[in-house]
């Protein structure tokens, strides 16, 4: 029977340890006899797994990178392929994308984590919930909303991305509770409410689990967009974190604090540029051993993902550690005219300028070798070249620096956006030489 609120995230954080180190000897010694990958690597450093049997000794063994899990791909996978249930690329926000495979176990563990994660956030299985995600093109992250909504015994409605349309006829005439959405989609909602009579504080919603943006500033107040859906849809908030290949997700709680760590699922480090543990108030790279994973399971994995995290005992009674809002990604940070940017301070600049209504970045390297920020943007009426100086005065008061600005038509911009093949809005594009070589 489903355990909506798992013990081990309310234990006190030395029994969580031991835990997480019992579970850690299992897992390295189901790589060293089914994982290719890993055999290659223990074997090629003189690693005797036997020597690592606390997280401490982690850092004795070599981090994988989404490089060596796109290269030797088929190395990881541990199971014969008739096990496999599930075949599954990441979105490819960094580089190329990779595969994975899962198995029934597997599918079975996705649909704990997002039971669970679903829970945190407050959701019960009264709820129906509304996925404004695709379930299909090999995306991970719908069919995980399902199977979780599933095993929570809530009601689901698939209408999938976009189409503001019948997602306002799937609210009206089922009147789902909860919306699982991706933030600058809320506003897309909200327009076409406003624009067609409907009262959105008559709606049925009482919350949205936001994916794939940030809402929130790393102080966990909200960010320009958090703000402006807010200001038009008093409904709650919640953010979440996670990526395909670990395969769980940090969702925050009533509290708003920081998404939870899930320990039967997944062992979390934040490193440095040289794979070095930061301290409980530095940024670093999101790095995650997989728990309970039969088909790939991953070893040191760094995401990409610079976040901050906390170790205190939240409000909600959960002693696990919070994970803050991702700051940006290792790989998209750009030097520009000599200041560091994340593409996350060029969105919030952005979401706060009423005028626009949608935005793609594109970085490039200039013909002196360094980078070049252009931004591609629509705008929901005409504007002249007022707009665009007052536009780059404001990116200058909030960075210090104007990018180059280019006004295309909603059209032209949604196709280079959403392309066939595509499962979610780009909004993002590295075509700098090193992001492509």
């Amino acid at each position: 029977m489903f355990n909506p609120r798992p013990e081990i995230e309310y234990a006190d954080t030395i029994v969580i340890k031991e835990f997480q180190e019992k579970k850690l000897v299992e897992m390295l010694d189901y790589l060293s006899n089914s994982s290719r990958y890993y055999q290659t690597l223990f074997s090629k450093n003189q690693i005797d797994i036997k020597e690592i049997q606390s997280i401490e000794d982690l850092k004795k063994l070599p981090v994988t990178t989404k490089e060596d899990l796109a290269t030797y791909n088929q190395d990881f996978v541990c199971v014969h392929q008739e096990k496999i249930i599930d075949y599954i690329t990441t979105s490819g926000t960094v580089g190329n994308p990779v595969s994975l495979m899962m198995t029934d176990i597997d599918l079975e563990r996705l649909a704990y984590n997002e039971a669970i994660s679903f829970t945190v956030a407050g959701c019960k299985a009264s709820d129906i919930i509304q996925l404004t995600t695709t379930i299909d093109k090999r995306f991970m992250a719908g069919i995980a909303y399902f199977l979780g909504a599933k095993k929570m015994g809530a009601g689901i409605i698939r209408v999938g991305a976009g189409m503001p349309e019948l997602q306002w006829d799937s609210i009206l005439r089922f009147k789902p509770t909860v919306l699982i959405a991706v933030p600058s989609f809320i506003l897309k909602l909200i327009d076409y409410a406003k624009k067609n009579n409907i009262d959105l504080k008559k709606s049925t919603i009482k919350k949205v689990i936001c994916i794939g943006e940030p809402i929130r500033n790393i102080n966990f107040e909200f960010n320009t967009l958090g703000l402006k859906i807010r200001e038009e849809w008093p409904i709650d908030l919640y953010s979440t974190y996670a990526s395909t290949e670990m395969a769980t997700a940090f969702t925050e709680c009533e509290h708003g604090a920081g998404g939870h760590h899930h320990p039967e699922l997944i062992i979390v480090e934040f490193l440095d540029e040289n794979d070095q543990t930061v301290g409980d108030e530095e940024p670093g790279e999101v790095t995650i051993t997989t728990l309970g994973v039969e088909g790939m399971p991953l070893l040191r994995y760094k995401t990409g993902d610079i976040c901050h995290h906390y170790n205190d005992k939240c409000a909600c009674g959960r002693t696990t550690m919070r994970l803050g809002p991702v700051i940006g990604r290792k790989k998209q940070m750009i030097k520009y005219k000599g200041t560091t940017i994340f593409p996350f301070s060029i969105h919030e600049v952005l979401n706060s300028i009423e005028e626009i209504e949608s935005y793609l970045i594109e970085v490039s390297t200039n013909e002196i070798g360094t980078d070049d920020i252009l931004i591609k943007l629509s705008t929901k009426k005409p504007v002249d070249s007022k707009f665009e100086k007052e536009l780059k005065d404001h990116f200058r008061a909030k960075l210090r620096v104007a990018p180059s600005i280019l006004i295309l038509e909603k059209a032209v911009l949604q196709s280079i956006q959403m392309p066939e093949s595509g499962r979610k809005p780009i909004l993002f594009i590295d075509n700098r030489i090193e992001a492509i070589s």
